[in-house]
């Protein structure tokens, strides 16, 4: 849980910082914002399926163990 939440931290960091480039002006502020926000999003992506395998796989597992 603590990995969801650090990502939607670091989501969050990157919007501020890419709505205060736009504020000011500066277009290297921006920029930074929205490359750590896409980076926090990809990574909020490999983490939800990560937990989409693992939950498949414990179905299987559990689908088996059952047959047996």
């Amino acid at each position: 849980m603590s990995d969801k939440l650090d990502t939607k931290v670091d989501q969050l960091k990157g919007s501020v910082k890419e709505g205060f480039g736009k504020l000011t002006g500066d277009k290297e502020i921006e920029t930074e914002g929205m490359t750590e926000k896409l980076a926090a999003k990809a990574k909020e992506v490999v983490q939800d399926v990560k937990d989409s395998v693992e939950e498949l796989v414990d179905g299987v597992k559990h689908s088996f163990d059952k047959d047996e």
